[in-house]
């Protein structure tokens, strides 16, 4: 499969931080999730690949546009979809009046279209009854989907959301991975996420980055399999240094090195990246 996004050796810095060093990835049509701790550079990674920030060094090629290029930059922003991790709304507009509001930004200016994408829009997020709701009165849940909606405007070729299941419910969050995965059949998709399970139910690919530098791209399972032959699962608590909680049946489920009378259980999308970052003996639960 052919790749969709290339970045280069991409540095970013904010006054003495280096908050992307060097990085590279390469995405391909389907769904790729991003994971990382918080301050890795997930979040600036993201907004350079959607142009909202341009990079220090590096190139970034998405879609055949570069974005360093002002006229390709403009052509890359119409045929993608960004859901910030903090969306902002007009609370005095309703759920409608807001996505047309987007929809008229992205330049869908016939009002016939763009009347049906709007309707669209809302009903794969599940929003057409509360479509002349004021967005004030949504719940954080429901505001999160409208964020979405408005993402999926014109079937963006590229999707790129920051934490978009933030505030969703187990009902919601289901109906989310439906959507999403149906949307990786045919184009580019890649969410930011804290949530490993969310990665592991509809990730192909996944990519660890850490201190602005990516540790790791492949699948789930691949990412998990790091952990092969460090997880356990004992009767009794292991060493306080070490990483454990306690699971529903009363055992205590730890990573890394054996403990006597501890038996091997099968590792989890979490349990590799915890590895993965060496923080298995920082945290203790």
């Amino acid at each position: 499969m052919s790749v969709t996004v290339s970045v280069q050796n991409l540095s970013k810095r904010f006054g003495g931080k280096t908050v992307l060093d060097g990085l590279g990835l390469e995405l391909r049509r389907g769904v790729t999730g991003l994971l990382g701790p918080n301050g890795a550079g997930k979040t600036t990674l993201l907004r350079c690949l959607v142009t909202t920030l341009a990079p220090d060094e590096g190139s970034i090629r998405a879609l055949g546009f570069d974005p360093a290029e002002p006229g390709q930059r403009t052509e890359l922003r119409c045929r993608l979809g960004y859901l910030p991790q903090d969306p902002g709304f007009y609370p005095h507009f309703t759920a409608y009046e807001l996505v047309d509001y987007i929809a008229i930004l992205k330049e869908i200016t016939d009002r016939g279209r763009r009347r049906k994408e709007v309707w669209r829009v809302l009903a794969d997020v599940g929003l057409t009854d509360r479509a002349k709701t004021k967005t004030r009165k949504l719940s954080g849940g429901m505001r999160q989907r409208l964020a979405l909606a408005q993402a999926l405007l014109g079937e963006p070729q590229l999707l790129v959301l920051d934490e978009p299941t933030v505030g969703l419910d187990p009902e919601q969050r289901m109906q989310f991975r439906a959507l999403i995965s149906r949307l990786g059949e045919s184009r580019t998709v890649l969410i930011s996420t804290h949530q490993t399970e969310d990665v592991a139910a509809m990730c192909e690919r996944v990519v660890v980055i850490n201190n602005g530098r990516a540790l790791f791209t492949g699948s789930p399972l691949e990412l998990a399999a790091h952990a092969a032959g460090q997880v356990w699962l004992g009767e009794s608590a292991p060493p306080a240094e070490r990483l454990f909680w306690r699971t529903a049946n009363g055992k205590y489920r730890f990573l890394g090195a054996h403990v006597p009378g501890a038996e091997p259980a099968e590792p989890s999308v979490e349990d590799g990246y915890l590895l993965l970052l060496g923080q298995v003996e920082q945290v203790s639960a």
